[in-house]
């Protein structure tokens, strides 16, 4: 599958904000802007994401405090602050919140997407025996590996994409799995055909689950789709 990472930036300055997230979209990740740091930790908790890049000089509240939130429940994602505050107790109080790395404004983009990706990529190997042999879907087991679904005594093949389309539901079960994540990863591109397509496999796979009690693909409108799993 084809790589792509989701961004959770939370920037107040309006210019600066529009042009970082220009910019990382530019090179292939998806962003969630967020200007207002008081609903910073609200919205995260409405998705998922691989890394959160975030400002320390917020009105109302601060980055540390966002970055606290974030990892007293989601420990392991990454945190790269980016201010313009240098003091050696503010680095300090960054990397003591679980910082993965801490930017000075100004600074190179070029040299951010380069840390972004490094952050990414030494996660990703440690992640890489994390996606689990098998998943339990209801009375039906899907075997990642060998991309086969059981229900009771009747197994079926599935095809790559098949395969690796119920590997994102899965993982993303009871919450939404946003339809870009889905095409960029399983297709490598959004558009009309690969959307088209996506919804083709949609279909198989609920075809393929409409006997196991209790589950259900569902179409969340104008985002994506969410596997429900009583």
């Amino acid at each position: 599958m084809a790589e792509v990472y989701k961004v959770f930036m939370v920037e107040d300055d309006r210019n600066f904000g529009t042009v970082m997230k220009a910019y990382l979209e530019i090179n292939g990740f998806v962003v969630t802007w967020v200007k207002d740091g008081m609903l910073a930790y609200q919205r995260f908790r409405e998705s998922q994401y691989d890394i959160c890049i975030l400002d320390v000089m917020l009105p109302n509240t601060d980055g540390f405090t966002i970055g606290r939130q974030i990892k007293e429940t989601h420990p392991d994602i990454p945190i790269i602050f980016l201010t313009a505050k240098v003091m050696k107790e503010d680095v300090l109080e960054g990397f003591c919140v679980g910082a993965d790395d801490y930017i000075t404004k100004p600074f190179d983009s070029e040299i951010l997407i380069c840390k972004i990706n490094a952050i990414l990529n030494r996660n990703k190997r440690q992640q890489s025996d994390a996606i689990p042999k098998e998943f339990q879907i209801g009375e039906a087991i899907f075997d990642s590996e060998l991309r086969t679904i059981t229900i009771k005594d009747e197994t079926r093949k599935l095809s790559p994409k098949e395969a690796d389309l119920l590997i994102l539901l899965c993982q993303s079960q009871n919450k939404v799995l946003q339809r870009d994540i889905a095409l960029k990863q399983v297709w490598g591109e959004t558009g009309y055909f690969t959307t088209r397509s996506m919804d083709v496999y949609i279909t198989k796979l609920r075809k393929y689950l409409r006997d196991v009690e209790g589950v259900e693909i569902v179409n969340i409108h104008g985002s994506g789709y969410q596997l429900r799993i009583d």
